[in-house]
């Protein structure tokens, strides 16, 4: 037994010094090969190219102008006149309704009929009653005896007053008394014509009371009246463009629009030739952003295609959304006839903030940066370099432009090892 255990001691012991060995030598082996591998190195020469710093936003594409076309009557619908993607004239038929009117409406409507008609009857008997009395003329009769019996005292007392028969008082008595009865004829004939003219302005009045009654009663049975041009229950487009969308069926019940109800929307109707791009910025970039600034969008939709567009709002707020504040901002898209774009389209632009065209530059990782100082590795020899300073401009994050310090013949250190 003991020898057994000393055997597999011994055997242990054997194993940990050649594992020792082995590891000594193969450690050994791995530097002295990598000491005897020389570091090699390649170098670029900066060149001249287009230098571009922009950011992105993302949002998605909508017509500048999108209305909600709603009914003014409440109903059924009937007919559809219209289907997505047509395109439709200001004016032209959507779709018509069935009116579905209560009971309690028409029977109100009915009486208001009859309630004119009754109020249309008696003044047509009033104004027949003072065009009679008219044709009497018996009032203006007795006003124009009361004249001519004044005029007859007037012209008698004048001759006895000029032959001094009779006192200047008792002749201005009369005069007074007949300008009074002149005066009196003149307004009896005046009064009499304005009560004609009245009475037929009061039937003018209740005959087109009468009229809207019938229109209004005629308006909840059949949707439209006879003496009006508009159809209230024919919905028509209020602007031109495109269908984008039918949200009812036929035998989809509407709701009228009014001041208690935004109405049911029966079709959704856009301009598809003025289209916006609508996204949002972080607020890092918001502060280089300008009114006129070039956007170049990509529609996700549509390959290896990309449309110009340009800035025209920032938004004076921003929304925090997921820890970051954004700001929206929208850009006119320019028309490009070639391709169809269509309304919610998702899209992404780039915010053009500088552009510098043809400028000698590098790639950045070549950069040495220390502080406010920039550095780059200067070739001197095969594999050997120097350590400069140079002064760089604008930048993209990949390429760095180059103001000073080295020209288009000289040989910058790729800091990639090679």
């Amino acid at each position: 037994m003991n020898k057994s255990i000393k055997m597999k001691k011994v055997k242990l012991i054997i194993g940990i010094v050649v594992f020792t060995l082995v590891s000594i030598f193969l450690g050994y082996y791995l530097i002295s090969q990598n000491q005897s591998t020389d570091m090699v190195y390649s170098f670029e020469k900066p060149i001249l190219r287009d230098i571009t710093l922009k950011t992105v936003a993302t949002g998605k594409v909508k017509p500048r102008q999108e209305v909600n076309i709603k009914p003014q009557v409440s109903g059924v619908i009937e007919e559809l006149y219209v289907k997505a993607g047509d395109l439709v004239r200001k004016g032209e038929k959507l779709a018509k309704v069935r009116l579905v009117p209560s009971q309690l409406n028409i029977n109100n409507a009915t009486s208001s009929v009859e309630l004119a008609r009754l109020r249309l009857r008696d003044a047509e008997r009033e104004l027949q009653r003072q065009k009679s009395q008219n044709d009497s003329q018996q009032d203006i009769k007795e006003a124009s005896l009361r004249y001519e019996k004044a005029k007859a005292d007037f012209d008698r007392n004048k001759a006895l007053f000029e032959d001094g028969v009779i006192a200047a008082s008792d002749f201005e008595r009369v005069r007074i008394e007949f300008e009074l009865q002149s005066a009196a004829y003149t307004n009896m004939k005046t009064i009499v014509g304005n009560n004609l003219l009245r009475f037929q302005n009061e039937v003018e009045i209740r005959n087109e009371e009468l009229e809207s009654a019938i229109n209004n009663l005629q308006l909840l049975k059949e949707g439209a009246s006879k003496n009006s041009k508009q159809v209230a229950n024919i919905i028509k487009s209020t602007v031109d463009g495109m269908i984008l969308d039918i949200p009812v069926e036929i035998g989809s019940s509407v709701v009228e629009r009014n001041n208690f109800n935004e109405g049911t929307n029966v079709a959704v109707v856009a301009d598809m030739n003025t289209l916006m791009f609508e996204g949002k910025v972080d607020e890092s970039d918001v502060g280089k952003l300008g009114i006129g600034m070039p956007l170049v969008l990509t529609v996700g939709a549509i390959e290896d295609k990309s449309f110009a567009a340009s800035l025209e709002f920032v938004s004076p707020k921003g929304v925090e959304e997921e820890g970051s504040v954004k700001f929206a901002i929208e850009a006119s898209i320019l028309n490009d006839s070639s391709v169809f774009l269509r309304a919610g389209y998702s899209a992404s632009a780039d915010i053009i903030l500088a552009k510098k065209s043809q400028v000698l530059s590098l790639m950045e990782r070549d950069v040495i940066f220390e502080g406010d100082s920039m550095f780059v590795e200067l070739r001197t020899g095969d594999q050997t370099y120097e350590k400069i300073q140079v002064q760089t401009g604008l930048s993209d994050g990949i390429f760095i432009e180059v103001i000073q310090g080295i020209d288009s013949t000289k040989e910058v250190r790729n800091r990639k090892l090679m």
